[in-house]
Order: structure tokens, then C-alpha cells, then sequence
């Protein structure tokens, strides 16, 4: 990964997200979730606090109604986890997949004007939940604004695939 154009080995070669915390969803959300993880493998900052070097694997998971982030060294050593819990994010996802339910029954039939509209609403809330995820995480792991974005994607998938 290249970061201000020198080679840093800081970041995330590998993401798992929890088969027990996945469920059956819409080709949207499953469509977004690929997008998120293909992006984040593409180019991403990720340091967890105190870590000398990467690259890493992050395994996500909801386990409890708590979000789970175990971080492995690439070979499979681990290095840390951390829980956090889903209620200051909760009223925002809530938010966002309201916004991006209208913004897929939208695209189907509404003007461009109004599809443009749902679609700023979408972004503004997308990004308030990335800036909540990096102040959760702040102390714990280190990351860019678009890796907390897409972080914060996948999050939203799992959380609304069971249901929470």
C-alpha cells in the first residue's frame, strides 16, 4: 500500500466477516458489501495501536450485540481484538438503510433531481456513521476517512442482516 507515496505496511490484506452474522440479504446490500470489501483491499490505512507491522486481517462479527474486531497479522498470528458496542452507531444505521431504501425504490422510477437528493442524504449519513466508527476506535486503530467509510458499509450489513 502506498500512503504519501512511501510503502507502508499498515493495512488490510484480507477481511472476514462472520458467517453466523451474515444472513440471506437483498442483491443491493450483498451487491454494496462486495464493493466495500473490494475497495478496502484496494487501498486502505489501517494500524491498530502499538503495532509495529502489517499487513493485516481483520475478522468482523456482531457477537452479542456488540460489534467484534479481531485483528490478525497476515499468517495468522493474532494481535488484538476489540468490542465495542453498537448503540452510537445504532440510530444512525437505522438512518441509513431508511435513506438507502428510498434511494433503491427511487432509482427504479424518480426524477434524477430527487434521486440526486435521497442520494446527498445517503452520503451525509454514511459519513457521520465513518466518523463515529473512527472516534469508537480512536486509541484502539488507526484509519483513513475512506476506510472507516467502507468499514462502516460492511458494519451496516451485518447489522441489518440480523435484524438489530
Amino acid at each position: 500500500m502506498e500512503q504519501d507515496g512511501q510503502k507502508s505496511c499498515h493495512y488490510l490484506s484480507h477481511i472476514n466477516l462472520d458467517e453466523t452474522s451474515l444472513a440471506r440479504s437483498s442483491p443491493d446490500v450483498e451487491k454494496e458489501r462486495a464493493i466495500a470489501i473490494y475497495d478496502i483491499l484496494e487501498q486502505n490505512h489501517f494500524l491498530p495501536f502499538g503495532s509495529e507491522a502489517g499487513p493485516y486481517i481483520l475478522d468482523l462479527a456482531i457477537v452479542e450485540n456488540r460489534l467484534r474486531f479481531r485483528i490478525d497479522r497476515e499468517g495468522g498470528a493474532f494481535l488484538c481484538e476489540h468490542i465495542l458496542s453498537l448503540t452510537p452507531l445504532r440510530r444512525v444505521i437505522k438512518d441509513y438503510f431508511s435513506v438507502c431504501q428510498t434511494y433503491f425504490e427511487a432509482i427504479k422510477m424518480a426524477s434524477p433531481m430527487k434521486i440526486e437528493a435521497i442520494d446527498m442524504g445517503r452520503r451525509g449519513l454514511h459519513n457521520e456513521g465513518s466518523e463515529i466508527l473512527q472516534q469508537r476506535l480512536e486509541g484502539k486503530i488507526e484509519m483513513d476517512f475512506n476506510t472507516a467509510r467502507r468499514l462502516f458499509t460492511l458494519i451496516c450489513a451485518l447489522h441489518h442482516v440480523r435484524g438489530r
